[in-house]
């Protein structure tokens, strides 16, 4: 049996921790899981920003 990346491993505690300030014992004792889960939460807050902040810098002839 392989274990989890170790690559994939730091490259989620990174993300993680620049975006909620979570410590690296915080974050490397989660469950891969919930590690995951902390992931897509945050790619999915930044998606909903990217794209608010796109339709707010329309101009007014891009929106009709």
């Amino acid at each position: 049996m392989t274990g989890y990346p170790l690559d994939k491993l730091y490259e989620e505690i990174a993300f993680i921790a620049y975006y909620f300030k979570w410590s690296f014992e915080e974050i490397v004792n989660m469950e891969h899981r919930d590690r995951r889960l902390w992931c897509e939460q945050i790619s999915g807050i930044n998606k909903n920003l990217n794209n608010s902040e796109e339709n707010n810098s329309k101009s007014l002839s891009d929106l009709i």
